[in-house]
């Protein structure tokens, strides 16, 4: 009866029926607490969860193999992966499925770094991972762009017919794509025997990331073609790539057809790439009407991306009621105030900027570093924006100092626009802009790898436009591929072109 209500709509009736179990004297024993634990988490019951696992510790049950990887489930379910970590270290002997339990906890919980090294902890104890382990090293690799690793995992999956799973086939597709190589995408694709809505709903969108809008429409046709019906992931491939390549009326077909078609329901990502579609056009007040005749009410997200686009293109009086509109809302979002911050600097309204960041102190809002990755030798390292701008010189600094040398002979200008401060000189400016995360990890990219390799970068924020000019160049001038994912989309650089044909 537990395990029943626990995989039904009602999870917590799993709970009052213990709680009569007690009252009758029935103690519970080790096929007791999975069930339970699993309701918790349904339920989003944390506070009860915590309890039965202290009922866990009194009957000396905390440590069995079938109650461990649920207390872990439980905590990770909680956003507390780090009382999962404490449960897990508590086992003397972890097995796979504890393994698993907390590999998925880090991986959910955007801690990469973290699940890679458990999953090389179960390499080195000899255990055989699983398709379920396999799932979450896979998104952990997709998540810090570690294509090495994720290669690898493929040909582990291969080795032990794991790719018989679509699910596990889902998952490649979505890591190649992630980590930069479309075409390991499309060969994982292109070989799967069986593909259902999510497989051919992640080749949409790894097409969409890679800027390829044809390819995406294409793909699209050819799913209806299989009889695949499409969800709410496909339509957001697809609206996502309008909105990357200035598809407007396609964008806007696609979005009616979605609900008055297929009957999906629109969900905010999707009015957010419908916003994004719009301001990325220079629609501004086009998109800002979107929003406002909205069925549902606008969150901070939809706003946040018409206030990019008002900055990309330079709107300062529109900015200035959007964020009015987002700070209604949420007034803690640090990159809010630098966005506009930045704008009101370039109208040369200085005033502005002042008023701005003393009220982003007062609020206590702080801007998210820029930090960019870069896989070498299956070890991802990490680089911040300003590394090096105040401390002794290394190699890799010293390297990046001559790349820039040399990109200013072949047409380099540092945009110091993009550093707006009023008490910084032009001098102090280009070397901020020389520290960028971007020009560190490529540099370390150029040193550490063989000539004509392609240099792999992931970066946690949108990359800036002095970077993607360098990159452009660095490219053309070292012969180098240079892919780089940023927050919204990815860029191939070759030949002195990028991808995105300037256009993001």
């Amino acid at each position: 009866m537990f395990r029943g209500y626990s995989r039904s709509n009602a999870p917590l009736k799993a709970i009052s029926l213990f709680i009569k179990a007690l009252n009758y004297n029935l103690l519970p024993d080790d096929y007791t607490f999975p069930s339970l634990l699993k309701a918790c988490v349904v339920a989003k019951a944390f506070q009860q969860g915590k309890q039965l696992h202290c009922l866990a510790i009194k009957l000396g049950l905390n440590e069995n193999p079938y109650v461990c990887p649920t207390l872990i489930n439980m905590y990770a379910g909680s956003n507390d992966v780090d009382g999962a970590q404490r449960v897990f270290d508590e086992i003397l002997e972890p097995c796979v499925v504890s393994y698993n339990a907390i590999i998925t906890g880090y991986a959910r919980s955007s801690r990469p770094n973290e699940a890679l090294s458990l999953f090389r902890q179960l390499q080195a104890r000899k255990l055989k991972p699983n398709d379920v382990t396999v799932l979450s090293v896979l998104s952990s690799c997709a998540l810090l762009g570690a294509l090495d690793l994720g290669k690898w995992i493929h040909e582990y999956v291969k080795e032990n017919g794991l790719d018989k799973y679509v699910k596990v086939n889902t998952a490649l597709i979505d890591m190649y794509a992630k980590c930069g190589s479309l075409d390991g995408a499309i060969s994982v694709f292109e070989s799967m025997s069986l593909r259902d809505t999510q497989a051919w709903s992640a080749m949409i969108v790894a097409y969409a990331m890679h800027g390829q809008g044809q390819d995406v429409m294409s793909m699209f046709e050819e799913m209806a073609r299989a009889n695949v019906q499409p969800d709410e992931i496909t339509f957001l491939g697809l609206l996502y790539a309008c909105s990357h390549t200035g598809l407007v009326d396609e964008g806007f077909r696609y979005f009616y057809t979605m609900s008055e078609v297929y009957g999906i329901i629109p969900g905010i990502k999707h009015y957010g790439c419908m916003v994004d579609l719009l301001g990325r056009a220079g629609l501004l007040h086009e998109a800002y009407k979107f929003i406002d005749e909205l069925p549902i009410k606008p969150t901070p997200i939809l706003w946040r991306t018409l206030l990019s686009s008002c900055s990309s293109h330079g709107n300062l009086e529109l900015a200035k009621q959007v964020m009015n509109q987002i700070l209604e809302l949420d007034d803690s979002h640090g990159g809010d105030y630098v966005i506009l911050s930045n704008l009101c600097a370039r109208a040369g309204k200085w005033e502005d900027v002042d008023t701005l960041r003393k009220l982003m102190i007062h609020k206590g809002a702080v801007k998210i570093p820029g930090c960019s990755s870069i896989e070498v030798d299956n070890v991802v390292h990490e680089f911040f924006s300003g590394d090096g701008v105040h401390y002794v010189s290394t190699a890799l600094h010293r390297a990046l100092d001559e790349l820039v040398k040399e990109l200013k002979s072949v047409g380099y200008v540092p945009d110091t626009s993009l550093v707006v401060h009023p008490d910084m000189e032009d001098e102090e400016k280009e070397i901020t802009l020389r520290y960028h995360s971007e020009k560190l990890a490529i540099s370390f990219g150029l040193l550490n790898t063989p000539p004509g390799t392609t240099i792999r970068v992931v970066k946690n924020l949108r990359v800036c436009g002095d970077c993607h000019s360098a990159a452009k160049l660095i490219s053309s001038l070292i012969d180098r591929e240079i892919i780089l994912r940023d927050v919204q989309r990815f860029h191939h650089f070759k030949d002195g072109k990028c991808s995105c044909g300037d256009y993001w």
